[in-house]
């Protein structure tokens, strides 16, 4: 490992990635919500089609976590989506515990046609940002996401020893 980028004395909720990131979603989730507000589908709706879709989440578990929503709430949104005609329950034939979800192609324009809402807002929260620099930005989030993914989820070491 590097120079540590944080020390004790510079420290602070102001400049921890951890605060802002958290912020950031706590300020930008009702705002995207909003985006909805007049259509029959919600923000949450939404994001769980384009996950199916984009490969990011193949089953209900893989939502929970991506979400961070319980499997109870989860499995209600699946089941309005199903049942509208948006996505189908697939159950592997490897794993028949296993439950795999796929868009249906009204799932797919539906996901595309309620895009443009999201686009809008983040454009908008864009603006003053050169491309260049939005594309730096979510290439960093990305790595940094990556990186995170990769440390281990338990205690740490100085947690442990405290």
């Amino acid at each position: 490992m590097g120079k540590p980028f944080y020390r004790q004395e510079t420290f602070g909720a102001r400049n921890s990635i951890g605060c802002l990131l958290r912020r950031l979603i706590n300020v930008s989730t009702p705002r995207a919500e909003a985006c909805f507000a007049d259509e029959d589908l919600s923000f949450s709706h939404w994001v769980t089609l384009v996950c199916v879709r984009d490969g990011i989440a193949a089953t209900c578990a893989d939502i929970s976590r991506h979400m961070n929503y319980d499997s109870g709430a989860t499995t209600r949104i699946v089941d309005h989506l199903e049942t509208r005609g948006f996505l189908t329950r697939n159950r592997s034939k490897t794993d028949r515990r296993v439950v795999h979800l796929s868009l249906t192609p009204e799932g797919e324009a539906m996901a595309a046609a309620l895009s443009p809402r999201l686009m809008e807002f983040w454009n908008t929260a864009f603006d003053g940002f050169s491309h260049a620099e939005a594309a730096t930005l979510i290439e960093l989030l990305t790595r940094l996401l990556t990186r995170v993914e990769q440390i281990p989820v338990e205690p740490s070491a100085m947690a442990a020893a405290q």
